[in-house]
C-alpha cells in the first residue's frame, strides 16, 4: 500500500473511509440532485467525487496532491461531468455562476477555505467536513457565537447538520468532524447600506475594550442610545458579547447602526 504523499501529510488531511458516512454526507451537501455546478474541496481518493458525480451536472474536484489527482483523473475519466483540477483550491477563481463548494477539507486549513467561500460572490452555499469544535464554534452551538458568524449573518445562516466519528476517518484524526452548512440567504437580513454600519457596529462590540460589550459600545454611543438598545434586545448590561445571539444584534442594530 502507497504511503500518503508529504503533501497529505503537511495538509493534515484524513481521508473519509466510511461509505454509509460519506452517502449521507454527499446527500445532506447536494440534497437536490442536478445540481448545476459544485466545487469539491480536496477530493483526495475520490470516496466524495464518486457519490457526488451522479448529482451534479457539472463537479470539479480539486485535488493539490499530484499523485493523488493524477489517479482521481484516471479514475474519473469516463464520468463526463466531472473534472478533476490537480490544483490549490485556495488559488482558483471563483466562478461567475452560481455555484456551491463541498469538501473533506484538511483540518490546517479550514479558516483559509471558508473565508474564500465568503469572498465569492456566486457561491450560493457551502457544506464542509470540520473539526467538530470548529463547526460548533461557528454555528452558536456551544451557546456563545463567534465574530465571524455575527459579522456575516446578514448575508449567511450557518447550521451544524451532524457530526461524523472520528473512526470513519483515514488516519485515525484525533477527534470528531461536524458537518458545517453555510448558506446564501436569498433575501440579505440588511441591504448593503445597512450592511456597513452593521459591520461597525459588531466589530466595535467584539473589540473587548472595556471588559464587556455594554462597556464597549459606550465608547461610540451615548449611553441612552445603547440602554435603548439593550433595551429591544433584552439584554442584561453585562452580557458577555460571545453570549449575544444574532437575533439579539440584529435588535442593537435597529438603535445603534446608522
Amino acid at each position: 500500500m502507497a504511503r500518503p504523499s508529504r503533501v497529505s501529510r503537511a495538509l493534515s488531511q484524513n481521508f473519509l473511509a466510511d461509505r454509509a458516512a460519506a452517502a449521507r454526507f454527499a446527500k445532506v451537501a447536494v440534497p437536490h440532485p442536478e445540481a448545476p455546478l459544485v466545487l469539491e474541496v480536496g477530493a483526495g481518493k475520490g470516496a466524495l467525487t464518486e457519490l457526488l458525480a451522479p448529482r451534479c451536472r457539472r463537479l470539479l474536484a480539486y485535488e493539490i496532491d499530484e499523485r493523488l489527482a493524477s489517479a482521481l483523473d484516471a479514475r474519473f475519466s469516463g464520468t463526463p461531468q466531472v473534472d478533476v483540477i490537480g490544483a490549490d483550491f485556495l488559488a482558483a477563481r471563483p466562478p461567475r455562476t452560481a455555484f456551491s463548494v463541498v469538501g473533506n477539507v484538511p483540518f490546517s486549513r479550514t479558516a483559509a477555505i471558508v473565508d474564500w467561500c465568503l469572498r465569492a460572490p456566486a457561491l450560493t452555499d457551502a457544506t464542509l467536513l470540520t473539526q467538530l469544535e470548529y463547526a460548533r464554534k461557528r454555528t452558536g452551538d456551544y451557546g456563545s457565537w463567534t465574530l465571524l458568524t455575527v459579522l456575516n449573518w446578514p448575508r449567511y445562516e450557518w447550521r451544524l447538520l451532524g457530526r461524523v466519528g472520528r473512526r470513519s476517518f483515514r488516519p485515525v484524526p484525533r477527534v470528531d468532524a461536524g458537518i458545517l452548512r453555510m448558506e446564501r440567504r436569498r433575501t440579505p437580513l440588511l441591504d448593503s447600506v445597512a450592511l456597513q454600519g452593521w459591520r461597525d457596529l459588531v466589530e466595535l462590540g467584539f473589540s473587548g475594550v472595556g471588559g464587556c460589550l455594554y462597556a464597549s459600545l459606550r465608547r461610540a454611543h451615548p449611553r441612552r442610545r445603547v440602554d435603548a438598545g439593550f433595551h429591544r434586545a433584552r439584554l442584561d448590561r453585562h452580557v458577555l458579547v460571545g453570549e449575544v445571539t444574532p437575533e439579539q444584534w440584529l435588535r442593537l442594530s435597529e438603535v445603534l447602526a446608522p
